[in-house]
C-alpha cells in the first residue's frame, strides 16, 4: 500500500488537497478527523485516554487497508516533531514491507491561513476555526515537514489544489499508467 502522508499546520490545505488527490487517482481517503471524531464520542477531547485512543484508531485503520489490499490511501495529519516520531515510524511499519509512506508537506502563508481558518466547513467538522485557537494550537507543538529526505513541500497559497495533487503524483511517480 501506498501512503501519502498529507501533513502541515491546521488550515493549510491538507483535505483539500487530499480531495484533488482522490479526483485523478483511485484511492481511499483517511482523514485525521476520523479518528478524532471518533475518540470525541468516547472522550472529551484531550481528556486522558483521548489521544491514545486517537493512535489505535489511526494503526488500525491502516492495518486494516494493508491487509485488504488498498493500493492507496490519502491520510491528512498534523505532525509535530519530535511528540510525533514515534507515531510515523509506526504509520511506516505498518504500510511496508511492499508498501511506501510518501510524505508531502503543505504551508502557507498567515494571511492565507486567516482567510481559510474560519470556513464554515471547518466550523462544522468542529476543527480550529479562528485564528485565536490556531495560534493557541501551533503554540504548543512543532508543526514542522517530516524528518525525511523525500518530504516534498507545498506552498497551497500559491499552488491550487488540483496543480498540488498534480504535483504530488508527478514526484512519487503515480501519475502514470502503474502509478
Amino acid at each position: 500500500m501506498k501512503l501519502i502522508f498529507l501533513h502541515g499546520k491546521p488550515a493549510s490545505g491538507k483535505l483539500t488537497v487530499a480531495r484533488a488527490l482522490l479526483g485523478r487517482v483511485p484511492g481511499r481517503l483517511f482523514d485525521n478527523h476520523a479518528a478524532i471524531d471518533f475518540a470525541r464520542t468516547l472522550f472529551e477531547f484531550g481528556a486522558p485516554g483521548f489521544w491514545e485512543l486517537v493512535h489505535e484508531v489511526r494503526l488500525a485503520a491502516l492495518a486494516a487497508a494493508v491487509r485488504q489490499s488498498v493500493p492507496l490511501v490519502v491520510a491528512t495529519f498534523c505532525y509535530a516533531e519530535p511528540d510525533d516520531r514515534v507515531a510515523l515510524e509506526q504509520f511506516e511499519a505498518t504500510v511496508q514491507p511492499g508498501g511506501a509512506l510518501l510524505p508531502v508537506f503543505l504551508h502557507c502563508d498567515a494571511a492565507e491561513t486567516a482567510r481559510r481558518v474560519g470556513n464554515p466547513d471547518r466550523v462544522a467538522r468542529r476543527k480550529i476555526s479562528s485564528m485565536q485557537g490556531l495560534d493557541a494550537f501551533c503554540a504548543g507543538y512543532n508543526l514542522t515537514p517530516v524528518p525525511r529526505d523525500d518530504c516534498l513541500m507545498l506552498d497551497t497559497a500559491a499552488l491550487p489544489a488540483e496543480a498540488a495533487a498534480q504535483t504530488i503524483l508527478r514526484h512519487f511517480g503515480l501519475d502514470g499508467a502503474d502509478g
